[in-house]
Order: C-alpha cells, then sequence, then structure tokens
C-alpha cells in the first residue's frame, strides 16, 4: 500500500495538467497513458521490446542520493521546472528516466549535459530560450523516446536525434526549413509536432521525411499555401490548420491513402478539385472548418468510413439532397455521427430530410447561427 500510493499522487498531479491534444500548455501534456507511468508503451510507438520503456520494476522508488538542488526527484522522475536555471543541472541520478526542465532560462545545449544519462525515456525542455544545439548533445540518450522542445529559440531541427526517438515536439520555434536527411535512421519515430513555425512549402527539401513512418504530423499556424509534397505515406493523422492554403487540388492526397483524420481548418481554401478526396478511402474526420467554400466538396458520398465533417464557418449557400450520403442502400459502411454545417449563409429550412438519411440521428447535425 505505501508503494501504491506515491504512483496514486503522481498520476493525480498529472491529471490535473493534462492539456488538450493541440496545445502544448505545462509538463506532463503528452498525455495520460501507459507511459506516463514510464512502462511499455510499444504499442503506441511501434517500437519493439527493446525501445527504451521501462519496465514494471523500475516503478519501485530509487533511493539514490543525487538531486539536483531546488529539484524533485522521485521514482526515478527529476523535476527541474520553474527555477531559473541557465543550464542544465548536473548531479541528475543515472537511472533518471524523465527529466522536466521546462520554463527556465536556458540557452544551450552542451557536449556532456546528458552525460550518464543512458536509461532516460522522457526530456522535456520546453519554454526556455535554446538557441544552440552541440551536435554530440543527445549521444548519451539511447533510449529516449519523447523529446519536448517547443517554444524555444531553435532555427534548425536538431542534429543527430537519438535513433530511439518514438515522438518528437517542436512546435512554437524559428524554424524555416526542413533539409533532406535531418531525420535520418529514426526508425522508430511516430509522431511529429512542428507547428507555430515560420515554415513555407519552399522550406521543405525534397526527401526531407525520407525513411520515416509516421502516424502523425501536424504543421499548423505556419505560412503553407499549399499541402506539402512528399510527406511520409504512412500517415494515419495530417494537420495543417492555421495556415494559408488557398486550394486541394487533384493530386495533393494522392500519397495519404491511409489517412484517417484530416485537419485543414483555419485556412483560406476556397476549391477542393473533384476527385481529390477519392485518394482517402480510408478517411474517417474530415476538418475544413472556417475556410472559404462555397459548396460542400464533391465526394463525401463515397467515402464509405467517413463519419465527422466539420464545414462550419464557410460560405457554403447550398446543400444537395446527395451531398453526403450515397444513393442507394448498403454502400456506406460507417454511419455519419458528425456533421457541422453552422455560420453558413445556407437557408437549412430548405435542406430536405433525406440529405442526412446516412446520419445516426439529428442531434448530429448542427445548422444555423450564421453571422455576417
Amino acid at each position: 500500500m505505501l508503494t501504491m500510493r506515491p504512483l496514486w499522487l503522481l498520476t493525480a498531479l498529472l491529471a490535473l495538467s493534462q492539456a488538450l491534444p493541440f496545445e502544448q500548455k505545462g509538463f506532463w501534456d503528452f498525455t495520460l497513458d501507459d507511459s506516463l507511468l514510464l512502462m511499455n508503451d510499444e504499442e503506441a510507438s511501434g517500437a519493439g521490446t527493446t525501445s527504451g520503456a521501462p519496465d514494471l520494476d523500475s516503478l519501485t522508488p530509487t533511493y539514490s542520493a543525487l538531486c539536483p538542488f531546488g529539484c524533485h526527484c522521485h521514482l526515478r522522475v527529476v523535476q527541474c521546472s520553474d527555477l531559473g536555471l541557465k543550464t542544465v543541472p548536473k548531479d541528475i541520478s543515472p537511472d533518471t528516466t524523465l527529466l522536466d526542465l521546462q520554463n527556465n532560462d536556458i540557452s544551450e545545449l552542451r557536449k556532456d549535459d546528458f552525460k550518464g544519462l543512458q536509461h532516460l525515456y522522457a526530456l522535456v525542455l520546453v519554454n526556455n530560450k535554446i538557441s544552440k544545439i552541440h551536435e554530440k548533445a543527445f549521444s548519451p540518450l539511447r533510449k529516449l523516446q519523447k523529446l519536448y522542445i517547443s517554444k524555444n529559440h531553435l532555427v534548425e531541427i536538431p542534429p543527430n536525434l537519438p535513433s530511439s526517438l518514438v515522438e518528437l515536439r517542436i512546435h512554437d520555434n524559428r524554424i524555416r526549413k526542413v533539409p533532406k536527411g535531418v531525420f535520418s535512421g529514426l526508425r522508430n519515430m511516430n509522431c511529429i509536432e512542428m507547428g507555430g513555425n515560420p515554415l513555407e512549402n519552399s522550406g521543405f527539401e525534397p526527401g526531407a521525411f525520407d525513411g520515416l513512418k509516421l502516424n502523425y504530423l501536424r504543421i499548423s499556424e505556419a505560412k503553407l499555401t499549399g499541402i506539402p509534397k512528399d510527406l511520409p505515406e504512412t500517415l494515419h493523422e495530417l494537420h495543417l490548420d492555421h495556415n494559408k492554403i488557398q486550394a486541394i487540388e487533384l493530386e495533393d492526397l494522392l500519397r495519404y491513402s491511409k489517412l484517417y483524420r484530416l485537419g485543414l481548418g483555419h485556412n483560406q481554401i476556397r476549391m477542393i478539385e473533384n476527385g481529390s478526396l477519392s485518394f482517402l478511402p480510408t478517411l474517417r474526420e474530415l476538418h475544413l472548418d472556417n475556410n472559404k467554400l462555397s459548396r460542400v466538396p464533391a465526394g463525401l458520398p463515397d467515402l464509405k468510413l467517413l463519419q465527422v465533417v466539420y464545414l462550419h464557418s464557410n460560405n457554403i449557400t447550398k446543400v444537395g439532397v446527395d451531398d453526403f450520403c450515397p444513393v442507394g442502400f448498403g454502400l456506406k459502411r460507417a454511419y455519419y455521427n458528425g456533421i457541422s454545417l453552422f455560420h453558413n449563409p445556407v437557408p437549412y429550412w430548405e435542406v430536405q430530410p433525406a440529405t442526412f438519411r446516412c446520419v445516426t440521428d439529428r442531434l448530429a447535425i448542427q445548422f444555423g447561427n450564421y453571422k455576417k
């Protein structure tokens, strides 16, 4: 019982600071899952049993006397946030699996800052002033799976990232270029969040994502004017919201046949070329809210697994009876459970009830409240 109490307190702390999926507001916002308790998350990451996640034995308390001044150390977790640190502290126990250094004034990661931390699983460097990283700074971190280095002053992707890395969050920096080879050797990489950087389409060199087998990629709040080319074909989720994308052309989505969630909200999309969506046979969620569409995109009835469509806050003036549902029975394998059309100038009282014949119930449809 004494062993379980610290775990319960730690879990309670994590739950209190859990954040929304697309916002990193504080420590632990990288979910409340098995990996949070430093257990094996190979199912989520796709990494094997040698991926570096500690086993259940690592949850037993450690009685190491090493703990940097001012930090809190427990259960191989070293928390040194909000201390005004200028550099990475010394005297970090070599059995540390999670190191929290967020909300400090660290400006540089030096060669030996993480020396001896070969068991480190997660490193949190969010909201510092990091602008320089030594090319060998991460070399000792052979088991690192989660690196959170958002809200810093980086102008480039850090060099020589650990080959064990599964998740990289590097949003809200000053990165303008993603060169070819920067992710070379990262076979376990599953998730990259790089929104909030001044990235333009020209900033992605051909082959920048070669070799990656990502499930999740977010490049939101950037300066994209179109869907980037040559992103990984393995993607299940692609989020490009809050950019300047104006159109979806026929071949833009050709290579992303495995997508089940596509986020294109808060852009300037006026046109989606007929046939563009036919390349997404497994799509389940489509976010096109807050754009400039004047009609429901063509091809939605052919997406047999599509369940959620966000079209609110556009310029849609008419909804046809066959815009969402296929003609005939048994052609759609999954019924819609969410269609949003509010804040459009469509006279919803003119929309025929049969338009939503493949929707689970009428509460799944959101209409009205149009504001000029």
